[in-house]
């Protein structure tokens, strides 16, 4: 649809404001890098060539643009920053021979959507060139757009060059812009930098239209999505834009139960399935994948998760974990690394695991510790049960087969294993394997000395 289109991504810069050792793209707002945001813009447009030129920190932030695995995606070095027309010139040799129009956007706009690109591309069509703008409530900082008697695009005036004039329009340039290549090339090899920043100004291309008779076309859009995030506060704002987004898409669109969007906190690439509940003070991170018709919350934090449909998740730390259909998680429950609870599973009050396995129908209701462990289907773990798999320098697994039942505060000393349909005495410390079928007893016999009580209460 676009393959004579492409995409320049400005992500140059340093980001000064942010007062930080990463390059402002890299930084992140509802689980997305900035840089990541705009080419999840962009990817879905289908264009032919998209070229991100960077600066600052340069290999790490091709790295994070090679990572998304857009189909034509290549980086160039903008060795010296000396303005946003500048960072283009260094784009244009990139350009296939193929390319026809030239897409420009900016790597810290992450509020920016795939719809709103299109539709500057469509009114880029009739026209040499098309830009974004916006009414702003505070237009201070941006370059206005100045337009002619006839409503018509006229030409770009930085905030820093403007008259007082000038500085009372309030449609600003959102930077962003669809232009014809040969006209682009043409602009920009004209362009000078006699201006308040000294810097090759991207904006001098209009103006340079406009004397050539050619028209500019407007896509004005709303305000917030074209805002640039400059600081760690734009930040924080544009990842509570994106959330809201997010959560109210899953809401109209998806059939998801958000029962207090202000204090539930979800990343853009979450899903969630229709039926779904989220309570308060539920946070959902990265990739997490919610089932229908399953409940999270409250005061639940999954990262990297995938909870089946029909499960209930209270108020639960997890992290790269699997949780099954019919599942009951928590309270206070810790699922880490390579936890997966399989279906109608139970991991009850202060329960940590760690890379086991727990088969379908198995409970450990409270107070365990379930860490490198394989436990069958149909298994109990007692309260104050531990799998013993650390020996202060290598770790080792325990496997409890389907339908052995273990007692309280037993420990488990991997590696170890506990046969099918065997039971382990409650107190128990298990080191060697308990046979199938079998009951395992390792604890000291009980004394009973008659009278010591009374004895010792008379001395």
């Amino acid at each position: 649809m676009s393959q004579d289109v492409a995409a320049v991504v400005l992500a140059a810069g340093k980001g000064t404001r942010f007062r930080s050792d990463t390059a402002k793209v890299l930084h992140r707002a509802a689980g997305r890098t900035l840089l990541g945001h705009i080419l999840g813009a962009l990817e879905p447009l289908g264009l032919g060539q998209v070229v991100v030129v960077v600066g600052h920190q340069a290999e790490e932030v091709a790295a994070e643009a090679d990572r998304h695995g857009i189909e034509g995606l290549s980086t160039v070095l903008q060795a010296e920053q000396l303005g946003t027309g500048h960072a283009v010139q260094q784009a244009l040799p990139a350009l296939q021979d193929g390319i026809r129009r030239v897409l420009i956007v900016y790597g810290d706009t992450p509020l920016v959507t795939a719809s709103t690109l299109s539709d500057l591309l469509t009114a880029s069509q009739d026209s040499a060139a098309a830009l974004l703008s916006a009414h702003a409530a505070d237009p201070h900082g941006y370059g206005r757009v100045v337009r002619d008697d006839d409503g018509r695009v006229a030409r770009i005036v930085e905030h820093g060059d403007a008259t007082p004039e000038q500085r009372r329009i309030d449609e600003i340039n959102a930077g962003m812009y669809a232009v014809d290549r040969g006209w682009l090339e043409r602009s920009l090899g004209g362009a000078g930098t006699d201006n308040a920043q000294g810097e090759v100004y991207l904006t001098d291309i209009v103006e340079h239209l406009v004397a050539a008779g050619e028209r500019v076309a407007a896509s004005v859009v709303d305000e917030a999505e074209i805002a640039g995030v400059n600081d760690r506060a734009q930040l924080a704002e544009a990842g509570a834009g994106l959330r809201r987004r997010h959560l109210h898409g899953l809401m109209v669109e998806q059939g998801v139960t958000v029962v207090d969007p202000a204090t539930t906190y979800v990343d853009v690439d979450v899903e969630v399935e229709r039926d779904a509940v989220l309570l308060p003070g539920t946070i959902l991170e990265g990739r997490t994948v919610v089932g229908e018709r399953a409940r999270v919350g409250p005061d639940t934090h999954l990262t990297d998760c995938e909870v089946g449909p029909d499960a209930t998740v209270h108020s639960t730390r997890g992290v790269e974990a699997t949780i099954g259909a019919e599942a009951q998680v928590g309270p206070f429950t810790h699922l880490r690394v390579g936890t997966r609870l399989g279906p109608r599973t139970k991991a009850g009050a202060y329960v940590e695991t760690k890379g086991s396995t727990i088969g379908a129908g198995s409970k450990v209701p409270h107070l365990a510790y379930v860490g490198d462990a394989t436990i069958g289907e149909g298994v109990n773990l007692a309260c104050g049960v531990v799998t013993v798999n650390y020996d202060g320098r290598d770790k080792y697994r325990t496997v409890v087969e389907d339908g052995a039942f273990v007692g309280c505060d037993t420990m488990l000393v991997a590696p170890v294993s506990v046969g099918e349909g065997a039971y382990v005495a409650a107190g128990s410390t298990i080191t060697d394997d308990v046979p199938a079928g079998a009951l395992g007893i390792a604890r000291a016999r009980q004394t009973n000395k008659e009278g010591w009580a009374e004895r010792r209460r008379e001395r």
